[in-house]
């Protein structure tokens, strides 16, 4: 079997680099860059801290929605033809990065053909793309892929030309990151890093990164959570979060399979829902698979590696940064679960769990996370 294997994202890292903006735009021949973010950052001072380093005149497109939908492309595209740019700065979450990064595809062909791009495609050369993620959580600044709902369905739109050519992790923009919001999307980062790593899929180089950013996650995240102040907590969960980012090209499970219809249907952030349905999917995968998160626990230092002593200790961690209570108190009841089990089941992600599942599979799991 013939493996590749491809980390090539150039990232800046620490306090203070995100002044390097102007003069990597400059390496990069930008002259005119559009700025993709969400409405929400706009008045909050890390977007304070972009705009300084920028023209005034600089646009913003900032018509993002939570889980961004194919209109959020269209209208952004539109915006860069509008305003003449050739570079584009994505400033935000994983939804602004997502946007961003697959406007360059509408812009450079059809709105049909950004919409339908694969693997095999040639789009050839997309414009200029850097990342600022303004959270740690999705790992969408190091990744290759645009996850854009369409009519209810979220789609994951992969190609390689997608990734950036610079992510800037500057732990200032992050600081302003309410402690709910911290918590959402550190756990997304760990579920990212949990899941690539017990996928069966064969990436020994994920496997190593995956391990060491869920242990990363365990350590620093509860400290940003309840210090929002800590830049090195802040710091290390960016960290830990593109460690999950470039994991999960390995693949993930069925958490993000359950995941993806909650976001769809009842806009619950994509962090938040991974980590209310995490516990019952390690739960069924360690009872079919004894020992699948053996590993895990010895990364985390965990004196007892059994997978219910990694279970618990997720646990515990999930409860001291809040992610508690199940979905019904988010709007999800039982008549609804049908609906998410198809829908869950029609999710490719779970086709990667360690262990199979069914439709029915996924019913069950609904009901443990309600």
């Amino acid at each position: 079997m013939i493996s590749s294997f491809s980390f090539p994202t150039p990232i800046l890292h620490g306090v203070g680099s995100l002044d390097e903006l102007p003069a990597r735009l400059v390496q990069l021949g930008v002259k005119h860059p559009l700025i993709v973010t969400d409405r929400g950052l706009l008045a909050t001072d890390a977007f304070a801290l972009l705009r300084k380093l920028l023209p005034e005149e600089t646009p913003v497109f900032s018509d993002v929605h939570p889980n961004p939908l194919a209109v959020d492309v269209i209208a952004g595209a539109a915006a860069w033809r509008e305003a003449k740019c050739d570079g584009i700065i994505g400033f935000g979450g994983g939804s602004a990065l997502d946007v961003a990064k697959i406007i360059r595809a509408a812009v450079t062909h059809s709105n049909k053909h950004w919409q339908e791009l694969t693997w095999q495609d040639h789009p050839g050369d997309l414009p200029p793309f850097i990342a600022i993620p303004t959270t740690a959580g999705t790992g969408s600044e190091v990744g290759r892929s645009s996850v854009i709902t369409f009519q209810k369905t979220k789609r994951v739109i992969f190609h390689p030309a997608l990734l950036a050519k610079l992510v800037i992790l500057d732990p200032r923009v992050t600081a302003g990151l309410p402690p709910k919001l911290t918590a959402a999307t550190g756990v997304d980062a760990l579920t990212h890093c949990i899941e690539s790593y017990t996928s069966p899929v064969f990436h020994p180089l994920c496997d190593a990164i995956a391990l060491e950013g869920a242990r990363i996650a365990f350590e620093h995240l509860p400290r940003a959570v309840e210090n929002g102040s800590d830049l090195e907590a802040r710091g290390m969960m960016q960290i830990a979060a593109a460690m999950g980012g470039i994991a999960f090209q390995k693949d993930l499970g069925a958490t993000h399979s359950l995941s993806h219809p909650l976001s769809a249907h009842f806009s619950l952030n994509h962090g938040l829902a991974n980590g209310l349905c995490l516990l019952p999917v390690m739960r069924l995968n360690a009872e079919r698979k004894p020992g699948v998160y053996r590993r895990v626990g010895i990364s985390l230092g965990l004196a007892d590696t059994s997978d219910a002593a990694v279970i618990a200790a997720t646990e515990t961690l999930l409860t001291r940064i809040g992610i508690t209570g199940g979905l019904h108190p988010h709007g999800v009841d039982e008549a609804s679960l049908g609906m998410l089990a198809d829908a869950a089941f029609a999710d490719s992600c779970h086709a990667t769990n360690p262990v199979p599942v069914t439709r029915d599979d996924l019913l069950a799991l609904y009901r443990a996370a309600l």
